[in-house]
């Protein structure tokens, strides 16, 4: 008996000491900022000392602090808060106090007050915005243990390779803007790589998706459980340009480009043959082998993957697997949609995720392979959704000029790769879309910018900038994020306005010997004018300067049928050599060779004219 009444006396002693500390009065939160926007400001606090706190108060003073009234409550987790300001006015002035809560409802004292001013803010203050908050999704959302990226805000344990990869990239960017210092960055970078010496790994390649904490993988689906050469090539894409980022001559700085180079050096591309055949395979399983049974085959997101794979120092692809892998069955798409040349991949391009994922490192502007520049490509994949959204053929809520942008996102029935064919538009716009095109189509995309935040930001703006999608028809607003969708922002925006993550990328000294190995050359199409919706017909030429005896080669790019002459000129413009005249050409692509009479050394040009005499001039140089 007297064992028993000492055991309940502890008891009621805990209980009561539980009790006692669970109605001490919280600590209040300490340095409340308010930082201003346009049409939002964001509350930051640092956390209430103690276990006990439930959540955190927001009050808010719109009278200049005379009042304070009770705005929302956060969870003890959360240190952060965004309040939308929405239309109410610019120069819009609100004080705020924040209040810590414990778990049976006693409150602290007041925060100190924190005062924010909203502003009107130009294009390239809204860029900086969205890349910045974004931008946070990776840092401050990151794996506690691993550093990576989580798949999603929901996805607690798992972290995921590719989404890591361009979390990786946004590191370099915040680098650089100054968001988080040197540092800081190279800590979480060494974190970042370490972890992944000892994660799980597939002949080098790491799975889809690995535990956070222990680097285990987590099966992707019931055979994907192993090593996925996709996700790999774009976490290669990220880890190669940090290796460039990251290049001064400190301990840690060399360190961690060695531990980058390791993994590198590590992925067997070249297993990924399959037995040595003529095409690279996305998986391989330990347990399933190549039960997966998935060629790479273009044209989609997996570009990247052939141009790391011919590039590596130590597991290289025979180049002709370009050709016999990649682009085999049915590669080119000689289609004209709203009147841009498709050159390759489905339909109108496919979802835009195909003109992101590949192109937030490799640079698509100076080169070209025999199918066409991918930067045009990939502009000419932009632009036609959006006419398409302009157009709206399908009739869903909100397209428009503003309001564009299909690619694979959560909609309101799950998760799907929409794009421009019928059936995979449901009306879900993806802001990643638009927003990672940036590059691409500055203007159209900054002009959907301005419509995600002004017009639907309430609904889709959240602390790691705009949430995944939403769908005006079904009145319908993701919560989420995504990694694989966020990162893209953030690089894009980047390439869009120094070229950063590009010029890293493409420093690295294998890329480059690669590329040409593959048979991409020098090309300057991207920053050549775009002439097809004016003149109804465009043309590329090549080689250029054309070297003596090489043929000139012509591709035609005809928005409808038109009766094309095509003369060689000189300087004064004399016609010299005509190649054809009055030739019927239906619409399409199509490239044609011709031999150039000889001539002297010198600059002569190519003119294109049809039968309404709009007339297209291409400068020839001969050697």
């Amino acid at each position: 008996m007297t064992k028993v009444r000492y055991i309940f006396i502890a008891l009621l002693s805990m209980i009561v000491c539980a009790t006692s500390a669970h109605a001490q009065t919280p600590a209040a939160p300490a340095d409340l900022t308010a930082t201003a926007f346009e049409r939002h400001i964001e509350l930051q606090w640092q956390p209430s000392p103690g276990t006990n706190i439930y959540r955190y108060n927001i009050y808010r003073s719109d009278n200049g602090g005379t009042t304070y009234t009770f705005l929302q409550g956060t969870p003890a987790s959360t240190t952060f808060f965004t309040d939308w300001t929405g239309d109410e006015g610019l120069n819009l002035t609100r004080l705020y106090q924040v209040k810590a809560e414990s778990v049976i409802g006693v409150q602290s004292d007041y925060s100190n007050v924190a005062t924010g001013t909203t502003a009107d803010m130009d294009d390239n203050a809204l860029r900086d915005m969205v890349s910045q908050a974004t931008f946070r999704y990776f840092w401050d959302f990151a794996h506690p243990i691993s550093g990576l990226a989580r798949e999603r805000n929901t996805s607690g344990e798992t972290v995921t390779t590719g989404g890591s990869g361009f979390g990786i990239m946004a590191i370099v960017v915040g680098t650089e803007r100054g968001w988080v210092t040197r540092e800081d960055a190279v800590n979480r970078m060494i974190k970042i790589a370490t972890f992944l010496q000892f994660a799980d790994r597939f002949h080098g390649a790491f799975p889809h998706w690995m535990n956070g904490t222990n680097g285990n993988v987590q099966p992707f689906s019931q055979f994907d459980n192993g090593g996925d050469l996709v996700e790999t090539a774009f976490l290669m894409e990220g880890l190669l340009a940090a290796r460039q980022y990251f290049d001064q001559n400190t301990p840690l700085e060399a360190a961690l480009r060695d531990v980058i180079t390791g993994l590198w050096e590590d992925v067997e591309w070249d297993w990924y043959r399959r037995n040595n055949s003529n095409v690279l395979y996305w998986h391989w399983s330990p347990n399933y082998a190549w039960q997966m049974n998935f060629p790479l085959r273009g044209f989609n997101e997996a570009h990247i993957v052939y141009i790391l794979a011919a590039a590596s120092p130590t597991h290289p692809i025979p180049a002709s697997l370009y050709t016999t892998g990649w682009q085999a069955s049915g590669y080119k798409n000689i289609s004209i949609q709203f009147g841009y040349p498709v050159y390759c991949g489905p339909f109108g391009g496919g979802p835009l995720f195909f003109a992101h994922y590949s192109y937030v490192g490799f640079d698509p502007r100076r080169y070209k392979d025999n199918v066409c520049n991918y930067f045009v490509r990939n502009r000419n994949h932009a632009l036609i959704q959006h006419a398409y959204s302009v157009a709206n053929p399908e009739q869903h809520l909100g397209y428009s000029a503003d309001c564009w942008g299909l690619t694979a996102s959560d909609d309101p029935f799950g998760y799907s790769a929409h794009d421009i064919y019928p059936n995979n538009d449901n009306g879900t716009i993806s802001p990643t879309a638009a927003l990672a095109s940036m590059p691409y189509t500055p203007d159209e995309s900054t002009q959907a910018l301005r419509y995600f935040y002004r017009v639907q930001g309430e609904k889709i703006w959240g602390h790691y900038g705009f949430t995944d999608a939403f769908n005006l028809n079904e009145n319908w607003f993701a919560t989420a994020y995504l990694a694989i969708d966020q990162g893209p922002i953030v690089a894009m925006l980047e390439n869009y306005r120094s070229g950063l993550l590009w010029d890293k990328f493409m420093q690295n000294p294998e890329i480059v010997p690669a590329l040409l190995a593959l048979g991409f050359v020098p090309d300057n199409s991207a920053t050549q004018e775009h002439a097809l919706q004016t003149n109804g017909f465009d043309i590329r030429i090549s080689p250029n300067p054309l070297a003596a005896g090489v043929p000139l080669q012509i591709e035609f790019s005809v928005l409808e049928k038109q009766i094309l002459t095509a003369n060689i000129v000189d300087i004064q413009g004399k016609v010299i050599q005509t190649l054809f005249a009055n030739r019927a050409l239906t619409a399409g692509i199509f490239t044609e060779t011709f031999q150039l009479e000889k001539r002297p050394q010198g600059t002569y040009f190519l003119q294109i004219k049809n039968s309404t005499s709009q007339i297209l001039t291409k400068k020839i140089v001969t050697p």
